[in-house]
């Protein structure tokens, strides 16, 4: 094991759910990186894995703290990351340390096992063919709206992760960018109030309108189907958020006609339109 990071996939909410091979990785490894010290020292506890060395490693801190845990791995010890739940670098602190970690040549090893996204997946209803995952939307403006606007045209199930606090506010925005699709809010996975609530956007957001939700949420929306054909709100604001980042309007024209279903030069008419305002 020495000199090797070691990515251990933690429960999401049940203990039971832990991996034999995640026990044995963390009682062997020499050091533990965290995301939360406070936080693994429960499941620490809870499983009798004692005298552990716990490094604190926060998401806002992970770029400075990652060199000092790479050092002791390059000088020949063991360490598994561990967050606060799922799987490392998954929404969660890890990516810089195993792009770091790859860049001096370091051997990195993942302890797969539980994940929100996969979960709430397979029990959606949903297609699982396909998915995407969008982590975390920006919260407002317009990275947002640009974000929406680029998997609008996909056709595999969409999956993200949301703030029980912005639920709602999201699953306004998420109808209004891609229409009434069929969806699915998954709440408090694998724990005591575990919740699946489905429908199509429109239900979902009278379902939670004015609601104070808790818990840790995944929201997962059908890909566009092919009967779908962009309606004009959405092929202006496709058009909009575009020419706001400077494209060009006849290449953007050519390939949001392709992704909406459109003729290009009913695109490019709207779109000098819009430039001509």
């Amino acid at each position: 094991m020495a000199g090797t990071l070691y990515l251990v996939a933690t429960p999401i909410g049940n203990l039971g759910d832990v991996t034999a091979r995640a026990l044995e990785t963390l009682r062997t490894v020499g050091f533990l990186a965290c995301e939360d010290t406070r936080h693994s020292r429960i499941l620490l506890d809870h499983f009798g894995i004692t005298g552990k060395d716990l490094v604190s490693l926060p998401a806002f801190a992970e770029g400075q703290r990652a060199g000092r845990i790479l050092d002791r791995i390059e000088a020949g010890e063991a360490c598994a990351l561990i967050t606060d739940a799922g799987s490392p670098g998954i929404s969660d602190p890890g990516e810089k340390l195993v792009a770091e970690a790859l860049e001096r040549g370091l051997k990195v090893e993942p302890v797969p096992g539980p994940t929100a996204l996969v979960a709430a997946l397979s029990a959606s209803g949903l297609p699982t063919g396909r998915f995407h995952f969008l982590g975390f939307l920006p919260r407002k403006g317009p990275e947002r709206r640009a974000m929406l606007d680029e998997v609008a045209p996909l056709s595999a199930t969409c999956v993200l992760y949301e703030s029980p606090r912005r639920l709602a506010e999201t699953l306004v925005d998420l109808q209004e960018a891609w229409g009434d699709r069929r969806a699915c809010v998954a709440r408090e996975l694998t724990k005591l109030h575990e919740e699946f609530v489905r429908g199509p956007l429109s239900a979902l957001v009278a379902r939670y309108a004015g609601e104070e939700t808790r818990g840790e949420v995944v929201v997962l929306v059908e890909g566009r189907t092919g009967e779908q054909r962009w309606s004009e709100d959405e092929v202006r604001r496709a058009l909009e958020s575009g020419l706001a980042r400077g494209e060009k309007l006849k290449p953007l024209s050519t390939e949001l006609a392709r992704r909406a279903g459109w003729p290009g030069q009913e695109v490019y008419r709207l779109g000098l339109g819009l430039k001509q305002r």
